[in-house]
């Protein structure tokens, strides 16, 4: 449904027309921030409804103070997942360590929340249903910059011009790809592919992750609650990334079972469950780096923009915190240009930052070789007797200014 008025605080009466291609995380949210400034907001969305479900992700830091300042986060404090433990396995299945789970994520116990993908998406589109056009089972096909604001054509035949186009499309952005060209060029790939799906839960895990490795390898059965499925999650290293696989289900599922033939522990009943399941998602560890996140009155937001991949932890906090910022350099610039010039100086340390992070972070939870497990294991026998970890520095590295009033 559309807005139907102005934002008290607003000063004109010139509604500033904005499309927003995505609605996981990112693209509700800055329709949120953009609607309370007086935007009229249009999200296009690919699915034919929200997305439900999806894997565990973390909301920390600076992007604890954006969904406090939204007004979800006792919502998302009620769905917090609270895993009490997180054990590490060796290749006969025997432990190597118990942990807490912040002390190998590197958050702050009591502060940092982990929800569910999905709880946080229809957290962030019951904010904005009411006030947001929502066009879901539909896309955008082109983009056509030569007049005065964005002639956009959409997949269902539809043809409209809006003065602002936003892509938080995800790391596969077609509205990056569009405007930038291939995703060759900005992707970096981290050296390793991974499989998410759910199955049964056969065994008797609850608000636990169990984490499997022999070197190059990891496996890892996620239990949120007391549910009757669990997440389950198969990595694995892998030179160049498979093209081949990334769009054919069929053969990302032959790649995994030849990748973990002869495995132990209870990878054989992962790889058959993962035959069956509907619900895969299959893709690889690789962040988007890039040189400039606009073009025009066209511009990128959160994984589309400046992915950081799973390794680090931060994508949803980088685009909750990324989606604000936008949003405010709206609210505070009217020229779009000086508006994304100052979103990109005021959020580029910060995502940098982040994206830094796999170098030291969650990469090192799956050595490819038996040397670097064998320290992995060492260290991580060593936090058992340990303090949890301090905070990262990234989840406090930015200030989030007061949110502006468009001018």
């Amino acid at each position: 449904m559309t807005s139907t008025g102005l934002s008290m605080d607003v000063r004109t009466t010139a509604k500033r027309t904005v499309l927003i291609s995505g609605a996981s995380i990112s693209g509700p949210a800055l329709a949120y921030w953009l609607h309370r400034s007086g935007c009229a907001v249009t999200v296009v969305e690919k699915a034919g409804a929200l997305r439900a479900g999806g894997y565990p992700i973390d909301i920390r830091g600076t992007a604890t103070e954006v969904v406090r300042r939204m007004g979800i986060l006792p919502r998302l404090r009620d769905a917090h997942i609270d895993s009490r433990r997180c054990i590490f396995l060796d290749a006969d299945g025997s432990e190597v360590a118990s942990l807490n789970p912040s002390a190998v994520a590197g958050g702050v116990e009591g502060q940092d929340l982990e929800v569910r993908r999905g709880d946080l998406a229809a957290s962030l589109y019951a904010l904005v249903r009411d006030d947001v056009e929502f066009l879901f089972g539909d896309s955008i096909d082109t983009l056509d910059q030569s007049g005065q604001g964005v002639d956009v054509t959409f997949h269902s035949g539809q043809r409209r011009t809006f003065d602002l186009v936003v892509g938080a499309d995800g790391m596969h952005s077609h509205t990056r790809e569009s405007l930038f060209g291939p995703e060759e060029q900005f992707h970096r790939y981290l050296g390793y592919c991974f499989a998410i799906f759910t199955m049964p839960n056969t065994f008797g895990l609850s608000r636990e992750v169990v984490m499997w490795n022999t070197p190059g390898k990891a496996a890892a059965l996620y239990a949120v609650g007391d549910n009757d499925e669990v997440h389950a999650f198969l990595n694995f290293h892998q030179p160049e990334p498979p093209l081949d696989a990334l769009r054919n289900p069929d053969a990302q599922r032959d790649l995994v079972a030849t990748v973990f033939a002869g495995a132990g522990w209870e990878v054989p009943g992962m790889v058959n469950a993962l035959r069956d399941a509907d619900d895969l998602f299959f893709d690889t560890a690789g962040q988007i780096r890039m040189p400039h996140w606009s073009s025009g009155r066209v511009a990128l937001v959160g994984d589309a923009a400046y992915a950081p991949s799973f390794l680090t932890g931060q994508g949803s906090s980088l685009a909750l915190v990324g989606a604000y910022m936008l949003a405010n350099a709206l609210a505070t610039h009217r020229d779009h240009t000086a508006a994304f010039a100052a979103y990109e100086r005021d959020v580029r340390e910060f995502v940098a930052v982040n994206q830094a992070l796999v170098d030291t972070g969650g990469a090192t939870l799956f050595p490819t070789t038996a040397q670097a497990l064998e320290q992995r294991n060492t260290r991580l026998r060593g936090l058992v007797t340990l303090p949890s970890a301090p905070a990262r520095p990234a989840h406090s590295a930015l200030t989030l200014p007061a949110f502006a009033t468009m001018p």
